[in-house]
């Protein structure tokens, strides 16, 4: 579907950006102009009629009426908003005005006309939600923080991308006020907006009744061709599809420029049909660079749509309004120096310094969003009490878990405990154990697999699947797209209802999802990523299947808990940790061979990441240190050593972040530095060991890759027992 009406006219001698050095490009861009010109010539009826990708003729409802404000203070709006993104970056000398300079006029009219949020509560639960996927354009986003009302303070955005500066070189969401997500890599923000959309709808399903809808709101996202590029992206929109997830508007940037060039060097498929491809509607708005009638009529329509997402593809020119830069690639990730910000402020009759916004278009914006704002959330705090007056049970829970995040005392008593006397079954078997202890204390906890559902061991029993038709149940199908899963996952954490998400599959298939968990970890929320299959001990599936550098890779990344829990209280212990983590994700490591349960592993003890779990006094002569199901292998080697009537110490370490972060005194109760013998064992590689075991330990681990054989048998053959742990262990007293 193409909308397309000129609304604000083009300045009497505005050039459109052409680089008249530029002749490959100079035709594209002129068909365009024409094309947009030849669009107002035309009289449209003031309702929309688009076609689905199933011809299916949807009648939109009527554009929403701007506010009261002129054409040219609008104009002026949408050239502050050009204007703080290229000063911002020639401040800084550094960043990405062309993006900003193109979607200025559809961020304007989301951001000031159509967008429910409140400046004064960044917090609102019902707010819509914005996120810039294509976050290398961050200008974009503060100079709508700003102008709308938020607390950025113009200062901040002339220290952009300077120490201690709010409006740092990507969208961060722990830093900046009105940022819900930290973008930057390309494609993550379109996956957290989905996971937004998703929550959106199963919160509706769970609490909107007949007669009074509490939960209703929008997710609005900019992308980019690079965004599109990136396969990630394929995933999370195909499960949007899947779902319906009607409240799902992107904004498909269109300007056909990329950091090496022009996209057809690398990118010339069809973007909108795979989209309708993947269950999307589509709609194209041709003229983005002045036609916000048509912008405002595509919005219209994709709201209209209720049973799937939508994709506006907005043609821009990159860096619109540059006489000598625009659509072309120098204008992406550079500034653009002072003599073309001179000429562009000539090119656009901008006549105002550097920062310096005319009192109309605060009036227009920031006033305006305010009031809007307030008024807004004021109405919903009206709803929200007829609502508990009508549905108190229903409201206790919204208010509590949804809105507050209240953590109920003593919740984890629901999380069994075991003694060596039980039986001993894989860590899987005990994680799929603790899920459905923590579903039934905390109905925020939401998740699924990427298709292992089985093998992962992740499935709610008390819980049916979120499905188009079944939104309000809580386990998701993710199938096999571990990126887009972690990125909707931590989207699900960050639309700010208090979900706690997990999301699963084997350890080995995080190298697919890697950047999602860095993400999690960098964004300071506490996805936990369920993490199975974690060593050569899964046996048959062979080198492509083990891990083996995976832990020491984890560990080393900052702001995650890496647990590799020995038996059926560590991983109760690690659950409980991880649940209450709301500002840390998570990875729970677990075996798929049974292991037995320890005499002396407690959930308490998970907590303090190290502890000993066997000693034959408090003088040993060696202390052997295992993790997970290597724990039961050290205790039987230690205890061998000391049949030769030496003392031992063996220690589990479920979590090396949290023993890190343990006082000194306790970190020498258990490692004493006058033992400098020391054996650590883990079937993995034994890289990061020697901070613990020291010059003169001793590490077994597996330092090449795997093989194909029942896991007893690899075990045997990289060294991975009782017998290496006691060999060791006299090499070092």
């Amino acid at each position: 579907m193409e909308a397309t009406r000129m609304s604000l006219k083009t300045p009497t001698g505005v050039r459109l950006g052409l680089r008249p050095t530029v002749s490959r490009r100079a035709n594209r861009v002129t068909a365009k102009v024409q094309a947009c010109r030849a669009s107002s010539a035309h009289a449209r009826s003031s309702k929309v009629v688009a076609n689905s990708a199933s011809n299916k003729v949807v009648n939109a409802a009527v554009a929403a009426a701007p506010p009261q404000v002129t054409d040219e203070v609008i104009e002026k709006c949408i050239n502050a908003i050009r204007f703080l993104s290229i000063d911002g970056v020639e401040s800084a000398n550094s960043g990405h005005p062309g993006l900003p300079m193109g979607c200025a006029p559809m961020a304007y009219v989301l951001w000031n006309e159509i967008m429910n949020h409140n400046p004064s509560n960044p917090k609102w639960i019902n707010r819509d939600r914005f996120i810039l996927s294509a976050g290398h354009g961050s200008m974009l986003v503060y100079s709508l923080l700003h102008l709308t009302g938020y607390n950025l303070p113009i200062e901040e955005l002339s220290s952009f991308r300077q120490w201690g500066s709010k409006c740092a070189g990507h969208p961060e969401n722990f830093v900046t006020e009105g940022v819900e997500v930290t973008t930057g890599p390309l494609g993550a923000g379109i996956c957290n907006a989905v996971g937004f959309a998703m929550m959106e709808k199963h919160l509706a399903a769970k609490f909107n009744k007949p007669d009074c809808e509490l939960v209703d709101n929008y997710t609005y996202c900019i992308m980019g061709d690079g965004c599109n590029m990136e396969g990630m992206s394929n995933e999370a929109c195909s499960l949007a599809g899947h779902w319906g997830l009607g409240k799902l508007i992107a904004f498909y940037d269109d300007n056909s420029i990329s950091i090496d060039g022009h996209t057809d060097i690398s990118f010339t498929e069809d973007v909108s049909a795979r989209y309708e491809a993947l269950g999307w509607h589509t709609i194209h708005v041709k003229n983005g660079n002045t036609d916000v009638n048509a912008i405002r009529d595509a919005i219209a329509e994709a709201k209209a749509v209720t049973d799937k997402p939508t994709l506006i593809k907005v043609t821009t020119i990159i860096g619109y309004g540059s006489p000598n830069k625009a659509d072309s690639h120098d204008v992406h990730g550079a500034a653009l120096g002072g003599d073309e910000v001179a000429a562009t402020r000539e090119n656009l009759k901008w006549d105002y310094a550097p920062f310096e916004i005319p009192d109309e278009v605060y009036a227009a914006m920031k006033t305006a969003s305010i009031d809007k704002g307030a008024a807004a959330e004021a109405s919903w705090n009206d709803k929200l009490a007829e609502y508990s007056s009508k549905y108190p049970e229903e409201a206790a829970e919204f208010k509590s878990f949804y809105m507050n995040g209240e953590v109920p005392a003593n919740w984890s008593d629901v999380l069994p405990t075991f003694t060596p006397e039980d039986a001993g079954v894989a860590t899987r078997i005990h994680s799929q154990t603790m899920l459905n202890a923590v579903a039934s204390a905390f109905p925020t906890f939401m998740g699924g697999s990427a298709d292992l559902a089985p093998s992962n061991m992740t499935l709610m029993k008390a819980f049916g699947d979120f499905q188009k038709d079944t939104p309000a149940e809580r386990n998701v199908r993710f199938g096999v797209r571990e990126h887009g899963m972690g990125s909707i996952a931590n989207g699900m954490a960050l639309y700010g209802a208090n979900i706690i998400p997990y999301c699963a599959t084997f350890f080995i298939f995080t190298d697919y999802m890697r950047a999602a968990m860095r993400l999690a970890a960098l964004s300071e929320v506490g996805t936990i990523f369920v993490m199975t299959h974690d060593s050569i001990g899964l046996g048959e599936d062979g080198p492509t299947h083990q891990p083996v550098e995976h832990l020491a890779s984890f560990r080393c990344m900052p702001n995650i808990y890496t647990f590799r829990p020995c038996d059926g209280n560590e991983t109760a212990g690690a659950y409980k940790i991880a649940v209450e983590s709301r500002n840390t994700p998570s990875i729970m490591v677990c075996s798929r061979q049974g292991l037995p349960n320890l005499e002396a592993s407690s959930i308490d003890n998970v907590a303090k990441g190290a502890y000993t779990v066997y000693e034959t006094n408090a003088s040993p002569d060696v202390i052997v240190i295992g993790t997970g199901s290597e724990v039961a292998i050290a205790l039987e080697g230690a205890k061998a050593v000391e049949a030769e009537g030496k003392s031992v110490r063996v220690i589990s370490m479920p979590c090396w972040e949290i023993f890190d972060a343990q006082s000194d005194e306790y970190k020498e109760s258990i490692l004493p530095s006058s033992v400098t013998a020391r054996v650590s064992i883990e079937a993995g590689s034994t890289f990061g060991w020697e901070k613990f075991v020291g010059a003169k330990g001793k590490s077994i681990g597996v330092d090449t890759f795997g093989a194909s054989a029942p896991g007893p048998v690899l075990y045997e053959k990289f060294g991975i027992t009782s017998e290496a742990v006691a060999a060791a262990c006299k090499e070092v007293m």
